[in-house]
């Protein structure tokens, strides 16, 4: 079996379609239903059902397209590995990141990491915890900077800190702690497809104050939670640390250390990394709170 087994194979599995599949890898389609064939008869499966009208996977088949996208992303893995070994500090460095995340501090960090490996071109990616995960599994991320849980056994994760949560409120338009007026201010949220254990948190710190919040605006990112809660649109709970980072907005803050809910940001890598700057970006990464 070859490598252009598995990539003609997963095309044609991908496609369902053979015509299409050979056009996609730039051969025609005599061939790639040679290797098709080769393919079957090396597993001793049959891995499409074929007629004249359509294309569909065998049991078999649906199986071996599940193994065949493992062994090609541990190929492209271990490609990258050797490239990063290969060129030592001088290629690129792909960090992923939450909007929670404070500036300020990832700015001091790539300053200091420049000045060890003055070389090396950083790649920045703001992204939501679910697909950081997905792409340091991948491989198309070096370290992610997450929210906690990270359900991944390829990944490997270091607790930074932990936020206690927040009410945040406009200024000009302050909220109480009182649970009935808690009940009829509009909150605003991260969407929940997006940042669904997030959601999870602010409903739970909000059961345990007594009421149900009234989520009317949902966003992507923490920017944008703030600046709406600035306009007047709602109000929000937010992670502590956040305080710092929008210190020039118009907002009051009510703690709720009392409530014991809690987030907690975490550093990911996959666990066969070997950036070399990998290891500098760990000792940095204290400098983020």
């Amino acid at each position: 079996m070859e490598l252009r087994h598995l990539i003609y194979f997963k095309t044609v599995a991908e496609l369902l379609h053979f015509s299409r599949a050979a056009e996609q890898l730039h051969i025609s389609q005599p061939p790639l239903s040679r290797q098709i064939k080769e393919l079957e008869n090396e597993l001793g499966a049959v891995l499409f059902l074929r007629n004249n009208k359509r294309v569909a996977l065998t049991d078999a088949g649906r199986f071996f397209l599940g193994e065949c996208d493992m062994l090609i992303q541990q190929l492209e893995r271990s490609k990258q590995l050797t490239r990063q070994i290969h060129e030592s500090v001088s290629g690129d460095f792909c960090i992923g990141y939450i909007s929670s995340t404070p500036l300020k501090s990832l700015a001091l960090i790539l300053q200091r990491l420049k000045a060890e490996f003055p070389l090396l071109r950083t790649r920045l990616y703001e992204l939501p915890t679910i697909k950081q995960v997905k792409a340091l599994e991948a491989g198309k991320l070096d370290v992610g900077i997450l929210r906690a849980p990270m359900d991944s056994p390829s990944l490997e994760g270091v607790l930074l800190w932990q936020d206690p949560f927040v009410l945040v409120s406009p200024a000009e338009e302050p909220c109480s702690m009182d649970v009935k007026e808690l009940e009829q201010r509009p909150f605003i949220s991260y969407n929940s497809s997006y940042a669904p254990f997030y959601q999870q948190q602010l409903v739970s710190c909000c059961n345990r104050l007594g009421f149900i919040p009234k989520v009317v605006h949902e966003c992507n990112n923490m920017h944008s939670i703030m600046r709406l809660v600035e306009g007047g649109l709602g109000v929000s709970l937010v992670p502590y640390s956040t305080q710092k980072q929008y210190a020039h907005l118009k907002l009051q803050y009510l703690d709720l250390a009392h409530i014991p809910v809690q987030t907690e940001i975490l550093m990911a890598h996959h666990r066969r990394t070997r950036h070399p700057a990998l290891n500098k970006f760990k000792e940095l990464a204290e400098f983020l709170l």
